[in-house]
């Protein structure tokens, strides 16, 4: 399995930034409150839906309790600085739904100095293809089903995508596009979505359940 416990790997951005990426450890506690530290009040709410001020315990232990299999999460962190001490720069993970095998809800967040430089992309098709690997063939995202603009868009990204709804929320199915090679270009709705919303437009991958902690 390539995305095993040893998997580690270096990759420079197209502006020649070298990133590091490797799965998450139980020992990246500080790293991970750290990166939550230089999110900004907008990627804060992006990111969990709600302008939380800190990550409570609570919520550290989830994120840090990934078993590799059901709950994966791949950190990247600055490629030119000792592994030790070394920059967190974001985090990509999904978690596998229990009532549909091969469905995950996905996350991925960047550090703000970080975003808009391709490490989501890349963060996402490392994902993509460690999803593979444990046989989940989709991402679950969600769009608020009164912005008409977006769900068009959606729909001229996949024109096959038909969405349930929770309350005011659509929710769509996204097929992951199989990774093959590590030079692979990424492509398909879920990357569609990705670029999306790094323009600025409000799509959202489906969110870990971060609210049932108490305000800290």
């Amino acid at each position: 399995m390539r995305f095993g416990t040893d998997y580690e790997e270096t990759r420079r951005l197209a502006d020649g930034t070298p990133v590091r990426l490797r799965l998450l450890r139980p020992d990246d506690r500080a790293k991970l409150l750290a990166g939550f530290e230089r999110l900004s009040h907008e990627s804060r709410y992006a990111r969990f839906f709600t302008a939380m001020p800190r990550l409570s315990d609570a919520t550290l232990d989830r994120l840090l309790a990934t078993d590799g299999w059901n709950h994966l999460a791949i950190a990247a962190e600055a490629g030119d600085q000792p592994p030790e001490t070394a920059e967190g720069l974001g985090v990509a993970r999904f978690i596998r739904l229990p009532e549909a095998e091969d469905v995950a809800e996905a996350a991925v967040a960047v550090v703000d100095h970080m975003q808009h430089r391709g490490l989501g992309t890349l963060l996402l098709a490392r994902l993509s293809a460690a999803a593979h690997e444990r046989g989940i063939r989709h991402f679950r995202a969600e769009v608020m089903r009164t912005n008409q603009a977006m769900v068009s868009l959606l729909h001229g990204i996949d024109a096959q995508a038909h969405a349930t709804y929770d309350g005011a929320v659509a929710i769509y199915d996204l097929a992951i596009p199989e990774m093959t090679h590590a030079e692979e270009r990424p492509e398909g709705p879920l990357f569609g979505m990705l670029r999306l919303a790094a323009a600025g437009l409000q799509v959202v991958l489906r969110r870990l359940h971060l609210a049932e902690d108490e305000p800290t």
